[in-house]
């Protein structure tokens, strides 16, 4: 998926609040809007070199969006809003192979306290996709969430209740970088997400996770990483 305008460069300086944070453009210190509510502390450190995609003023307070970070030589995309396009890309197109011979019935759907992402046709089987966008990786162990996230264990939850009710169930975790080779739930930042996730797996979740290929022009949906649900992640982010 292409970036929606052409990148412009910029250096961290701060971050100011959830969704803002302060970036010197050409020298001039210009808040732009970071649409990612995670910690991203590996990330957002002052002096980072950033990527920026230009919105224009209008009605925002912002004119710019946070879109990349450069990080140990290659590219992050920050964008939490990406991954669901990506992946919406991908089943529209056959190209995610778990789901190639599944029809895409409906985005954003209700069930039970929670909004899933995908509502699919696989067989004849409903299925519920929700799709979660990871930046954090150690040592090539991508790890979600770098947060605690009450919602992401309530949709743990909720779609084992759904694989128990018939459907076909999955959570897909997006590794926004390159070098991930391998994924598993952070429990030192969130165990009771850990628990929830291994919990769903047993009864019959399917939990997959792909990185991304990231360039200044666009981010591509890359390899699947493998998921490692029986290692206890020991990172305190």
């Amino acid at each position: 998926m292409e970036f929606r305008g052409p990148l412009v460069r910029g250096i961290f300086l701060r971050r100011l609040n959830m969704f803002t944070v302060l970036v010197e453009i050409d020298g001039v210190p210009r808040t732009c809007h970071l649409p990612n509510p995670g910690r991203l502390e590996e990330l957002l450190v002052p002096g980072a070199k950033v990527f920026l995609l230009e919105r224009g003023e209008g009605k925002r307070r912002t004119g710019y969006d946070l879109a990349a970070v450069s990080h140990r030589g290659g590219l992050v995309s920050v964008d939490s809003r990406l991954p669901n396009r990506l992946v919406g890309e991908a089943l529209a197109d056959g190209r995610l192979p778990p789901f190639r011979r599944c029809q895409v019935v409906r985005g954003e759907v209700p069930y039970g306290r929670s909004r899933f992402d995908f509502l699919l046709q696989c067989g004849g089987k409903p299925c519920l996709l929700e799709v979660k966008s990871c930046t954090l990786v150690r040592d090539g162990m991508a790890l979600f969430p770098d947060a605690v996230t009450e919602r992401g264990k309530r949709h743990c939850l909720e779609l084992a209740r759904a694989r128990r009710e018939g459907y076909r169930a999955a959570v897909l975790f997006v590794v926004q970088r390159t070098d991930a080779s391998i994924f598993s739930p952070n429990d030192a930042t969130d165990p009771a997400f850990g628990e929830a996730l291994r919990w769903a797996a047993g009864r019959g979740v399917e939990i997959l996770a792909y990185r991304c290929l990231v360039t200044e022009s666009e981010v591509r949906l890359g390899g699947r990483v493998a998921v490692d649900l029986e290692r206890k992640s020991l990172y305190i982010i």
